[in-house]
């Protein structure tokens, strides 16, 4: 998956406008404008279209974290995994939804897919842990799809 498809993705999921979005981005620092946020939900045939950056994905990340459950200004951000990779979607999405290990199951189940403990927990490992597991696309496209049915009904 590309950057542009996790935003579009986590958009829907999330259920907000363009203009949220660029509240969402701000809320991590950068500021960006509406124009080009809406350049990154264009299809890449479309002319406009914008590849959205690793680094402002990143920063929708730690925003959606922000939005969803606030801003601790005691502590410092923690630095962000570049490059973005599905691990890092999935570990952010579970942080910004306070997201259980059952809740995780729940919305694969709700997606169509049965997946094991061990999967999971491969899944949320630092890269260089012994258990670590990359997470696929498939994987992570199913996920936010059994999330949203869960989110928006």
């Amino acid at each position: 998956m590309t950057p542009n498809d996790y935003l579009r993705s986590l958009r829907y999921l999330l259920d907000i406008s363009d203009y949220k979005v660029v509240e969402i981005i701000k809320l991590s620092g950068p500021t960006v404008s509406l124009d080009e946020v809406r350049a990154y939900f264009k299809d890449e045939e479309d002319p406009g279209y914008i590849k959205c950056s690793d680094e402002m994905i990143a920063h929708f990340l730690d925003g959606m974290v922000y939005y969803k459950r606030g801003k601790d200004e005691s502590k410092t951000p923690p630095p962000f995994e570049l490059p973005v990779t599905n691990n890092v979607v999935l570990k952010k999405v579970k942080v910004a939804f306070a997201l259980k290990e059952e809740d995780m199951h729940d919305a694969m189940s709700r997606a169509g897919f049965k997946v094991g403990r061990s999967e999971f927990s491969a899944l949320l490992r630092k890269k260089g842990h012994e258990n670590y597991r990359e997470c696929g696309d498939q994987f992570l496209r199913n996920f936010l799809k059994g999330l949203t049915l869960k989110e928006r009904g």
